[in-house]
């Protein structure tokens, strides 16, 4: 019969063990995802109801990878999302090993003018990108990141929940908008703005 402090000690490493574990699971989900992770997915991939726990996991995870000298960095995003990404300082290096990129550029322009000017009629993007913008509409809908509500030529475009957490943004509006500012600077543009393609 093992006396109480022996199993104290087997208990904590069976504790260690499966915080281990954990810690692993949620690394290996952060790695896999490639985009931000809220709670709630970590702590079922963690196999754990506690979202205490499991952001206690994701923080002591972020202070590892804060340690090492590492390509990779984990941040903390609004909303408690957490997502592990290459630093920047290393993304122009291996930019062009990418299989292929998940937008063309006038996509892209469109996606980003909705995202900033937010909502938005599509008759509004359609007067400053010009009508190459329906199928960059359709693209953009089948890809999950905008939603289109109303109907006919009177719709209101907006982001998704996806594209917030493919682009580790803010769900917050506001803060969406600070955050895109702050990474592009953009700057008010005259009411008369040219259309791009």
């Amino acid at each position: 019969m093992k006396d109480p402090q022996q199993k104290q000690r087997d208990t904590s490493i069976k504790d260690t063990g499966l915080s281990n574990q954990r810690l692993s699971l949620v690394e290996a989900a952060l790695y896999v995802a490639g985009r931000p992770l809220d709670l709630k997915t970590l702590a079922s991939i963690a196999r754990t109801r506690s979202r205490n726990l499991t952001k206690q996991l994701a923080l002591s995870l972020k202070r590892e990878y804060d340690s090492r000298e590492t390509s990779l960095e984990i941040l903390q995003l609004e909303d408690s999302r957490f997502v592990m990404q290459l630093k920047p300082t290393y993304s122009h290096r291996v930019q062009r090993l990418a299989l292929r990129p998940l937008l063309t550029i006038g996509p892209l322009k469109t996606l980003s003018y909705i995202a900033y000017r937010q909502p938005v009629s599509q008759k509004q993007v359609l007067n400053v990108r010009g009508h190459h913008v329906y199928s960059h509409l359709k693209q953009l809908e089948e890809l999950g990141l905008i939603s289109r509500e109303g109907k006919g030529r009177t719709k209101t475009i907006r982001t998704t929940q996806f594209f917030a957490d493919y682009f580790g943004l803010s769900y917050d509006l506001r803060g969406m908008k600070r955050q895109l500012k702050k990474v592009f600077g953009f700057v008010q543009e005259p009411e008369g703005e040219e259309k791009q393609r």
